[in-house]
């Protein structure tokens, strides 16, 4: 797949299937609306073509409302690769973007400079200044330019229907293993290990101290994980706060690795979140503390071999 920054770079791919959208986590809708949009592409013998934003244009409309992101543009872009795009647009946002009206984007930016073949959208979508088009405005731009619109519909997993905002709440009550099944897979944090205090190594349970991690976090608490290292995933529990044992308020973020061993310092690590397993909570001691840390990292890998 190819990333193009801007509609001036679409070069080969104008006259492509597109969809619109900020396709933050690229979940299970999202994902059906990449398969429509391939099948239509595969149907008009054209490229297929996504189109999204950054930075998301609430950063610049009600930055205090800004939702924390499921994935960074860098991940969005390698999940939409690995579902077949031909090619991903970013559109840098700014102000004058912004004030486009619906009509507006329609003739300009999918008509004359993409010279779009066709659309696939999901029933919610909005698009243009103060996101006044609709699903059914676009439907009726479409039908006058004689170009053909799917509108995907609804995923719903259970009860659920799967939205980005359904999938940041789950993760916030710390429902990572819930929020799992709304994406389509583990919902996944990346940070910089850094230097800690280092206690965990003199009890056995040396971790990597995440700093920098600009996507959702659940809450405190002990969490089992996948962590990746240069392609290999590693058995991993998470924890999520201070350490009241030894008397420390300071909020942290420490991995613990099994099976690994190596210098992670200044590296990113990706770290895939599979399910809670407690509160954090403080032990009477060193002992009590690593008893349940063994129970913890048995749990772990149970988890993380299903």
């Amino acid at each position: 797949m190819q990333f193009l920054n801007g509609v001036e770079a679409a070069g080969a791919y104008r006259g492509a299937v597109v969809t619109v959208g900020n396709f933050d986590g690229v979940h299970r809708g999202h994902q059906a609306m990449i398969a429509a949009l391939l099948e239509q592409a595969r149907t008009l013998k054209v490229p297929a073509l996504a189109f999204t934003f950054d930075p998301h244009p609430i950063a610049l409309l009600r930055p205090e409302f800004l939702p924390a992101a499921l994935t960074t543009t860098e991940r969005k872009l390698e999940l939409l690769a690995e579902l077949g795009v031909d090619a991903t647009i970013v559109f840098p946002t700014d102000t004058a973007f912004l004030d486009l009206t619906p009509r507006q984007f329609f003739d300009e930016i999918l008509l004359k400079r993409l010279q779009v073949s066709g659309m696939v959208e999901g029933p919610n979508f909005l698009f243009g200044h103060n996101r006044a088009g609709t699903v059914d405005t676009l439907r009726q731009f479409c039908t006058e330019k004689q170009l053909p619109l799917e509108v995907a519909a609804a995923v719903k997993v259970g009860d659920r229907i799967v939205s980005s905002s359904e999938i940041r709440g789950l993760i916030a009550r710390g429902q990572v293993r819930e929020a799992t099944a709304l994406l389509g897979r583990p919902h996944r944090v990346r940070g910089l290990v850094v230097a800690g205090a280092q206690r965990g190594r003199t009890i056995g349970f040396p971790t990597a101290n995440l700093e920098q991690i600009p996507t959702a976090m659940p809450p405190e608490g002990v969490y089992a994980t996948r962590a990746w290292v240069n392609g290999t995933a590693y058995p991993a529990g998470l924890n999520i706060g201070p350490n009241p044992t030894f008397a420390e308020a300071r909020q942290k973020i420490e991995v613990h690795l099994l099976d690994f061993t190596g210098d992670l310092y200044g590296q990113p690590l990706d770290v895939d979140l599979l399910d809670r397993l407690r509160d954090t909570r403080p032990f009477a001691g060193i002992d009590a503390l690593k008893a349940q840390l063994d129970a913890d990292m048995e749990q772990v890998r149970k988890i993380a071999g299903e």
